[in-house]
């Protein structure tokens, strides 16, 4: 796991990659590799890498970046890990006419298999990875992000170059990378929680999508491409016992835990006390030699919006013998991270949730862990939320047909007693448009409502726009390509397309890697995830209980209590903490951003901060701490 920047220049007259130029790129994401730094730069100045090494697999420094091939036709800068990488390498050895410098870098088996099979070599990659790669004979450059988009690739055009890294500020490092609000991505923002790619919050700088290579040519001529989608790699199992299905998912996910524990240096595995997490634990214990490390944070008491987790954790590290360590997180901790917060974000991932994931990731790497296994993804895959029930039901009723007239005699009743702001609202509003009710497992808010926070200027500039906008494309590809097309099918789909790589993943690695620890997520196995999606909806909701199937799969490897005790979600008792210190600090970064710009309505904002106590302040919160961060 690493950072990785790097710059193409189009025109050498007008800009020469230097090496001062490449280290501050470089230097800004010192956290995301603190074990070694390397640039290089190609002898015309027009093409540069930089990257910053945390070491995790093959420590020797044969296997420092960035890296060519034996004949340095081929350079690459990489961040992630290729958990595959030993049998690829065996593959290329029985080909022949590979010399290989390491003794078992995946990174320069990126190299090889680049050499050998071209960009069709990503679809034997089995892994997590942004790839920056450049091919000296042809002249041009890859960008690659891994199929899911665990790890994240950004890149910005401007003054006739292309520039690109791990993390947004990296490019705010190049002195010519112009810092303004990309006003359309905020207003999709205000919806999901996240920006919605291949757009950020930064006019001019976007993100590659999951499942996507960027070809970018010497004469700046770029092609993108999606190259998976998972529903050119299911296959339907219909016919198939329950069992038989239970049988398939534990072996997948045991496959996945074992791919993931490969590392020349300690991992450890994040404990909720959760069924995902638990399975984590259990499956890597199997096996080994010494006590797997489990790392678990609470709260300095018990708050009703968010009940401590710790018990269930503790009960779970004595199950598989675990080395078991634990923090107590308080408000004052939460107000002292939001500095450090808001520049490891980037920009605003509006999900209070990201301050537990720095602070048990900085538990582990105090304990000397660089590695830890996460479980997010089986709820997505597996229907785990027991809010996708009523989702799932609203979405059959959608699909009956009601005409159209009743449904919008419906939203005039809810506009006249007052709901008209509500998610109820919007909700059948989606239904008399024929959209999905579903869009997507986290939302702010709703339409109407979103608009009210807005100011005039932007109310007038955004006057028939919906955030479905972002989401179309994900909906065409749905319904063009999906086996089944169910409602469940469509929650997974565009939660795996979007809120986990944008929102829950981004976090992840925002977080953990300001820590410096690497995360790795055996639930979002590519393989895995091709292995949900092939399981007919049916067996996924038998008898209306949610996660039944995975339930069945791991029942005999965690124990019962675990199993069937009420699912409980990852959170922050931010509700509590505004009634005081919290809210008071809210209300004045809010007002004062409001004040200073003309992008939300100061009166509405602070309405539902300062009045309502609304916990969905903490997204206009963040909003507000990244603009005075970046763009003040």
């Amino acid at each position: 796991m690493c950072g990785l920047v790097g710059a193409l220049s189009f025109d050498q007259s007008a800009f020469r990659v230097s090496e001062p130029y490449l280290i501050r790129m470089r230097d800004s994401l010192a956290h995301r590799g603190p074990d070694g730094a390397g640039v290089w730069i190609d002898r015309d100045g027009r093409m540069g890498l930089g990257h910053r090494r945390l070491s995790i697999i093959d420590l020797a420094d044969a296997a420092a970046q960035p890296m060519p091939n034996e004949d340095e036709t081929l350079w690459i800068a990489f961040n992630g890990e290729i958990y595959n990488h030993s049998t690829i390498r065996r593959e290329l050895n029985e080909l022949g006419g590979h010399r290989w410098r390491t003794d078992h870098s995946d990174t320069e088996v990126i190299l090889h298999a680049f050499e050998t099979w071209g960009i069709e070599a990503v679809a034997k990659f089995r892994g997590m990875f942004a790839i920056a790669l450049w091919d000296t004979r042809r002249r041009e450059l890859w960008l690659i992000r891994d199929r899911i988009g665990v790890k994240p690739l950004y890149y910005s055009l401007h003054h006739g170059r292309l520039t690109f890294a791990s993390e947004i500020k990296a490019l705010l490092e190049d002195p010519d990378q112009a810092r303004a609000l990309h006003e359309e991505s905020l207003f999709h923002y205000l919806s999901f929680l996240t920006t919605p790619a291949p757009q950020t919050l930064f006019d001019g700088i976007k993100k590659l999508p999951g499942g996507t290579w960027l070809r970018v040519r010497a004469d700046g001529a770029i092609e993108e491409r999606r190259y998976w989608d998972v529903w050119d790699h299911t296959s339907p199992l219909i016919g198939h016992s329950d069992a038989d299905l239970a049988a398939l998912v534990l072996a997948k996910l045991r496959e996945s835990v074992a791919l993931r524990k490969v590392s020349d240096v300690p991992v450890g595995v994040f404990l909720s006390g959760g069924i995902d997490s638990s399975t984590n634990a259990a499956l890597f214990s199997q096996g080994e030699a010494q006590p797997v490390r489990t790392f678990t944070i609470g709260y300095d008491a018990e708050y009703p919006s968010y009940r401590n987790e710790l018990s269930h954790a503790r009960f779970m590290a004595e199950q598989v013998g675990a080395d078991h360590h634990e923090r107590l997180l308080s408000l004052d901790d939460l107000l002292e991270f939001l500095p450090r917060m808001v520049a490891l974000q980037d920009e605003p991932i509006a999900d209070p949730v990201c301050v537990p994931v720095y602070y048990v990731s900085e538990l582990a790497r105090r304990h000397g862990v660089i590695v830890c296994q996460v479980g997010e993804g089986a709820d997505e895959l597996f229907w785990g939320y027991p809010g996708w029930k009523t989702f799932r039901r609203l979405e059959l009723w959608n699909r009956w047909p009601v005409p159209s007239t009743l449904k919008r005699l419906g939203l005039q009743g809810l506009q006249w007693i007052g709901q008209g702001e509500t998610f109820h609202y919007e909700r059948l509003r989606r239904g008399c448009l024929t959209q999905p009710v579903f869009w997507g497992g986290a939302e702010a808010f709703p339409e109407a409502m979103k608009q009210r926070l807005l100011s005039r200027r932007l109310q007038n500039k955004f006057r028939g726009l919906t955030s479905w906008d972002a989401i179309r494309p994900i909906h065409e590809r749905f319904t063009s390509r999906a086996w089944e097309q169910g409602p469940l099918q469509w929650m997974s789909y565009v939660d795996v397309n979007f809120r986990l790589p944008e929102l829950l993943l981004m976090r992840v690695d925002k977080m953990s890697m300001g820590a410096s620890l690497e995360a790795r997520v055996p639930f979002l196995d590519h393989e895995v995830v091709q292995l949900a999606l092939s399981i007919p909806e049916a067996a996924k909701t038998r008898g209306g209980v949610v996660k039944t199937l995975l339930k069945q799969a791991v029942r005999g490897v965690i124990p019962d209590t675990i199993i069937d005790r009420p699912k409980q979600g990852f959170g922050v008792p931010v509700h509590e903490w505004m009634q005081g210190r919290l809210g008071t600090v809210m209300q004045d970064r809010l007002s004062e951003f409001c004040d200073r710009t003309d992008i939300l309505d100061r009166s509405a904002v602070l309405e539902l901060v300062r009045e309502q106590r609304d916990p969905r302040g903490w997204y206009l919160f963040n909003l507000a701490l990244w603009w005075n961060h970046y763009l003040a």
